[in-house]
């Protein structure tokens, strides 16, 4: 291609970038599972889409080389979960490109690649030079494919230019201005560009451009998709500012739950900060709660608030229930290792037991600070409100520590059974699965009856469950099924009798909804998204495991929630409450509707029915302040979309949302 014909797409030498870091967070924290943090700082056009906890320091660095400014990946390769590194730019519609950088690998035993039309961290094609090779790879999720391979001369203290022609289903590959192999491929048909690593590699001078016969193409697909998109979100209720409340020095993160406190019918909340002990987040003590109304009046408050106990990347171990079932709702809370059932109105203490003694043997536990509990009795990482005991209602109290074990009681705080099977996991899912009036338990990869027996394991060895679904989700089967995201086992799906039906390696699976996300598909879709590794993937499968499609929306804290916003049966996926990077998207993943960009909080987000109308309200909050969002239109229909959601009386950062179909009549 001329030069003159050129139309640029990308050019990036680093100038605009200070020596330094590129943005990163320094804890390495598992905060962006279910919290929008981007890392602060200057970004430019790039991002980067991998976590790592086991590392330090930043992923990438902005140095000199010579003359050169580049970006250098500074993350070695430490396993096959914690590979590479990937930073990148672009748009996901560009098609045909050119792509040029240069290139030096500090370690030459390990992979730098320049990766091309690029769908997420684990999908992409890239040109690759490793170990003395020179390689067309392409990546697509568990699969990687040598395209091309040859000997290459190269070594650590010499910049290679990388150039690759996309047209089509054909790529032109060339190496310092020669061409080394021409490979013809399907898979990828447009995507962004990316830098990639495995050990130290400095990029420089990166360029994308095209023709303009392909930016006209461009152009015009993306007003014909603007065109629809404005249309299509006329069709949904907008946002609409309801209730703005000022949390003063009581605020938190995602440690809210949300419930009727005073009989009158209207929900409350309470919220919860923590300190942290010993190490990071094992075991993290409540030290405040507040309770309020929904117009910022203090019910009342158990503790000392702190702003500086906002944040915690774990569940803290409360819930808003009527466990004595007076019709009055209590607030179970574990604190001070007291297990306490607190009145609703006043904050009194009503029950309170110690909790258990921690005297099982330290090499009996999982994933313990210093190989060693650090306290004579548990400290509770969090509570579920079960129906172990065949009640009208769950009263029954879990209680969970860290990853090993769980204790069940009973309302009156009676001990009804210990369970210790093996790794936990974070939250338990419980439901009545043989219709006998009373719930079974699935925790880690077990089912467990209600007396705290084990019926069958699943064939998994590794890793521990994120979150959890039972239900319903293919109409083909007049069963149940399990749906569970299982960190680096990824996606699974069993039956009830402990069968294996789909298992998808994804990357670390973090988070999952059910939802009827896709009107035109039969039963029900499930969202995942990744974190850990590679971060921010998102997966929509259909009901038999199936992958439909998937997107990297590059940015963290991605709900994935299900949300009843316009009644009509058209249910959407809360991402996050950034007004450019979040919003509400359909299945096909179209933002439908967005945030105004009013200087709400962007932190923590929530979907919950807060009005009484069936549709849900979308709560955004941080530290500082909570602002809530209705609809600006009522509902006129004759029936309104009313779905089973999952109980507000078990909040969990850690819990697999679902939302079962169900309408009401509006007369």
């Amino acid at each position: 291609m001329a030069a003159e014909e050129r139309v640029v797409l990308a050019k990036e030498d680093f100038q605009d970038f200070k020596i330094g870091a590129f943005p990163y967070d320094p804890e390495h924290s598992a905060m962006g599972e279910y919290h929008y943090y981007p890392p602060s700082g200057y970004t430019g056009n790039w991002y980067c889409p991998i976590t790592d906890h086991g590392w330090r320091g930043p992923m990438w660095l902005i140095t000199n080389a010579g003359e050169r400014r580049v970006m250098e990946a500074t993350k070695l390769r430490r396993n096959d979960l914690f590979d590479r590194n990937v930073l990148v730019t672009g748009e996901d519609d560009w098609s045909d490109y050119t792509v040029e950088v240069e290139m030096r690998v500090l370690d030459t035993s390990l992979s730098g690649e320049l990766g091309f039309r690029y769908q997420n961290s684990r999908c992409y094609y890239a040109l690759c030079l490793e170990a003395g090779q020179v390689k067309f790879l392409r990546r697509n999720h568990a699969e990687t494919v040598e395209l091309f391979a040859q000997p290459y001369d190269y070594n650590c203290d010499r910049f290679e230019e990388l150039k690759v022609e996309c047209r089509g289903e054909e790529f032109h590959c060339y190496l310092n201005e020669r061409l080394v192999c021409t490979v013809r491929d399907a898979t990828f048909r447009r995507g962004k560009v990316a830098l990639a690593a495995e050990t130290a590699v400095q990029f420089a001078n990166l360029l994308v451009y095209t023709d303009a016969a392909t930016v006209r193409q461009t152009q015009a697909e993306r007003q014909r998709q603007k065109e629809q998109l404005t249309l299509l979100r006329q069709e949904y209720p907008q946002p609409q500012l309801w209730k703005r409340i000022d949390l003063r020095d009581f605020g938190a993160g995602r440690s809210v739950r949300f419930g009727d406190l005073t009989g009158n019918g209207q929900c409350d909340l309470v919220i919860a900060q923590c300190q942290k002990r010993i190490y990071k987040d094992a075991y993290a003590n409540i030290s405040c709660l507040t309770a309020l109304d929904l117009d910022g009046n203090i019910l009342w408050q158990l503790g000392e608030p702190n702003p500086e106990h906002a944040y915690i990347t774990a569940d803290l171990p409360f819930q808003i229930a009527d466990v004595d079932l007076d019709g009055a709702n209590e607030v179970i809370v574990a604190k001070d290792f007291q297990l306490m059932i607190l009145d609703g109105r006043t904050g009194r203490v009503k029950k309170s037991i110690p909790t258990p003694l921690a005297n099982d043997p330290d090499e009996s536990l999982h994933t313990v600070p210093y190989g060693r509990y650090a306290f004579d009795r548990v400290n509770v990482d969090c509570i579920r409100i079960c129906n172990f005991s065949g009640r009208s209602q769950p009263t029954d109290i879990l209680i969970k520590d860290r990853y090993s074990r769980l204790w069940a009681y009973d309302h009156e705080l009676n001990l009804l059974w210990k369970y210790q099977g093996g790794i936990t996991g974070h939250f338990p899912f419980t439901k009545d699965l043989n219709g006998d009036g009373r719930e079974e338990m699935f925790v880690g990869y077990n089912l467990v009856d209600a007396d705290g027996r084990t019926i069958w394991k699943l064939p998994v060895k590794t890793d521990h469950t994120d979150e959890i679904i039972i239900g319903r989700f293919d109409p083909e089967r007049d069963e149940e099924l399990i749906a569970i995201v299982a960190g680096h086992e990824g996606f699974i799906m069993a039956d009830l009798s402990g069968q294996i039906l789909v298992k998808q390696e994804i990357g670390h699976a973090q988070r999952i909804s059910a939802a009827n996300y896709r009107p035109d598909l039969p039963g029900l879709e499930l969202a995942v998204t990744t974190f850990w590794g590679n971060q921010g993937i998102i997966l929509l499968f259909d009901c038999h495991g199936r992958l439909l499609h998937s997107w990297e929306p590059g940015t963290n804290g991605n709900m994935i929630t299900p949300v009843n916003w316009s009644g009509d049966g058209r249910e959407l996926m809360l991402l996050n409450g950034h007004p450019e990077y979040g919003g509400l998207v359909d299945g096909w993943g179209r933002p439908v509707v967005l945030f105004p960009d009013d200087g709400h909080p962007v932190r923590c987000a929530e979907a919950i029915d807060l009005t009484g109308d069936c549709r849900e309200e979308i709560v955004l909050w941080d530290e500082h302040e909570m602002w809530i969002y209705t609809q600006d239109r009522k509902f006129t229909g004759e029936r309104i979309y009313s779905p089973e959601k999952y109980p507000a009386y078990n909040g969990s950062n850690y819990r697999g949302e679902y939302s079962w179909p169900g309408w009401k009549s509006k007369r």
